[in-house]
């Protein structure tokens, strides 16, 4: 199994639209710095997984038949955009699994195209997807979003994008789990007050101590991040993922 990093960044992405702090600028200069908003392939004996779909140009970054399914943690535009212009294609229809959002995303629902929205099993409960199986696990936002449990054989990445803290049940699960990765939401530095709805480092890091797995991996990353990990070290088994970053099971 091959997942890769596609997006690394928030809604704003980095560059941030007219900002010109130190690391906006060192993005416009080299590309490796800069963030998509945040998703993710999976590619397993054959099988293509997309993990949300915000990513714009879908329908140009994808052959017909490429994608075995689709798999959206929620139905906020950043994690959803490319599915506009993709669901007018013409071939085959995708699979396309998300939380039992009744909103959904403007007319998704309605005019679905070539997509297959598909219901996930309760949460906790698996689902198989080829070689893998995904687990549905609620996550705190401010719409209805699940993070997943992704197991291929013995090896576990929990995915937790868009999430401040952890439901008790979610956290209780997790914990009774060997991880081998973390993928974990960090959308701000070090903030004073507990944050509305995405990760600060000092929430990112508790969950790390709480969760113990072998490596955790930061993505949802602002501007601000970055900045703050200009000046500060994090702990030798936690990371900044960024665009491109490959990870390999099996």
């Amino acid at each position: 199994m091959r997942f890769t990093f596609l997006g690394t960044g928030g809604v704003q992405q980095v560059p941030v639209f007219g900002c010109d702090c130190r690391v906006c600028q060192r993005a416009r200069q080299q590309p490796a710095y800069q963030r998509a908003s945040a998703s993710a392939l999976i590619e397993c004996n054959g099988e293509t997984t997309l993990l949300d779909a915000g990513l714009v140009h879908l329908e140009r970054r994808f052959h017909p038949g490429e994608l075995s399914r689709i798999l959206l943690t929620h139905y906020h535009m950043d994690h959803v955009q490319g599915l506009f212009a993709l669901r007018w294609g013409m071939g085959a229809r995708i699979p396309v699994f998300g939380p039992p959002d009744e909103q959904g995303c403007d007319d998704l629902y309605r005019h679905p195209g070539l997509l297959d929205f598909q219901p996930l099993p309760p949460p906790f409960q698996p689902l198989a997807c080829g070689d893998f199986t995904l687990t549905p696990l609620p996550l705190i936002h401010s719409k209805l979003t699940y993070g997943y449990l992704i197991r291929y054989g013995d090896w576990q990445l929990a995915y937790l994008t868009d999430t401040v803290g952890l439901p008790p049940q979610t956290l209780r699960f997790l914990q009774h789990r060997r991880l081998d990765v973390l993928v974990l939401d960090c959308s701000h530095s070090p903030q004073a007050q507990r944050p509305r709805n995405h990760n600060d480092i000092t929430l990112a890091l508790q969950l790390h101590e709480q969760l113990r797995p072998q490596v955790s991996w930061l993505t949802h990353i602002s501007h601000q991040v970055d900045d703050w990990l200009l000046q500060n070290v994090l702990p030798a088994n936690v990371k900044p993922a960024h665009d491109g970053l490959t990870l390999l099971a099996g």
